[in-house]
């Protein structure tokens, strides 16, 4: 007996009801981890999260598909905080497992931000009225670099902030500084005052002899062509030192 229409379509009626239906798509667990991160965030302001997860919101971004948690607390592990993690060379932040080039580029960005905002605080200000803006700017920009750098900070005579020039890079432990090109540099800019800012890569802010010889020479070279050091200050990761509020100078 021939089979009818209506038994082939009972027959792949059945044929598709026995087949396993395709399991319903499950989201990646680490969205919803996201959600609530950026809830709180939104809720109760940064106070409310750890290093780690303010790291994992900056990598939100440039990992938009997977869980970034690992890679904020590998980061913290390997640099020791988030300021460290931001202040880092790009290459170094790449060495870090499963962070790539785009994740260390955008860390440098919101780091360069940090830096912008605090450079902000002091430009077109009276300078020593903002002290505690200025130590910030400083630590901001060189208390994380790995290599030496000597900036200074040339000031109007009202101490406007007239320019902020880095004028040597050193080693890790060294940064040749020429009193005469200084001097020359303030007399270019028509400046009135300075304040001298070098990193110690180390940590540790102490000034050594050899910091607190070459800024006597330049104090002593800039006096008698009416050009004031207000201080040298020198940044590390543990802090920061004043020469003056030390007064060695």
């Amino acid at each position: 007996m021939e089979p009818t229409d209506e038994d082939e379509r009972g027959f792949w009626a059945e044929a598709a009801a026995a087949m396993p239906k395709p399991a319903a798509t499950e989201k990646p667990h680490f969205l919803g981890h996201r959600q609530r991160l950026r809830a709180r965030f939104r809720e109760a302001g940064e106070t409310a999260l750890s290093d780690y997860e303010i790291l994992e919101l900056l990598l939100f971004r440039s990992i938009p598909r997977a869980d970034t948690k690992a890679r904020a607390k590998a980061l913290l592990k390997r640099f020791g905080s988030l300021a460290e993690v931001l202040g880092a060379p790009e290459k170094l932040l790449c060495e870090v497992d499963d962070v790539g080039e785009a994740a260390a580029l955008d860390l440098k960005i919101v780091a360069a931000a940090a830096r912008r905002m605090a450079h902000s605080a002091i430009r077109e200000r009276e300078v020593l009225s903002s002290w505690d803006s200025v130590i910030a700017y400083c630590r901001s920009a060189m208390a994380f670099e790995p290599r030496e750098q000597f900036r200074i900070l040339f000031l109007d005579k009202k101490n406007m902030l007239i320019a902020d020039e880095v004028q040597q890079v050193g080693t890790v432990d060294h940064t040749p500084v020429y009193p005469r090109e200084v001097v020359r540099r303030a007399l270019e800019l028509s400046a009135t005052a300075i304040i001298l800012v070098h990193n110690h890569p180390s940590g540790d802010p102490s000034p050594s002899r050899a910091d607190i010889d070459m800024t006597r020479t330049i104090v002593e070279s800039a006096k008698p062509l009416g050009i004031s050091v207000h201080d040298h200050i020198i940044v590390g990761k543990n802090g920061h030192a004043s020469m003056k509020g030390l007064r060695l100078i």
